[in-house]
């Protein structure tokens, strides 16, 4: 099993910055990814960006160069700069073992960003 504990949400105005982190704990071991999904009021859940244990990076076309992935061990970070009213959402934590079918999710965070 893992847990993921997030941290970091908030309100901010247009052109501000937010930094979210997760933590995971419990059973982690070998290559794996993490990541962060979000979720905005009646739209499907979307990757934003994920980093594996290589450090290897994804982000969506709409966030790039304004988004950075970072990890330091099982801890990841999504420095969230520019921000658009666009970019409001649940934003939830994701990791996945590579290989594996199994993955887990944290509880996730508002973003909320006005304009």
């Amino acid at each position: 099993q893992v847990q993921l504990v997030e941290s970091g949400g908030g309100l901010v105005q247009a052109g501000g910055s937010l930094r979210l982190s997760c933590a995971a704990s419990g059973i982690i071991f070998g290559s794996n990814a993490m990541g962060w999904y979000r979720q905005a009021p009646g739209k499907q859940r979307e990757l934003v960006a994920d980093i594996d244990t290589g450090g290897v990076t994804y982000y969506v076309d709409s966030v790039k160069g304004r988004f950075t992935i970072s990890r330091v061990q099982s801890t990841v970070y999504l420095q969230m700069n520019s921000l658009k009213p666009e970019d409001t959402a649940v934003y939830y934590c994701h990791y996945q073992r590579t290989g594996s079918t199994s993955d887990y999710w944290g509880q996730g965070t508002q973003v909320t960003v006005s304009s």
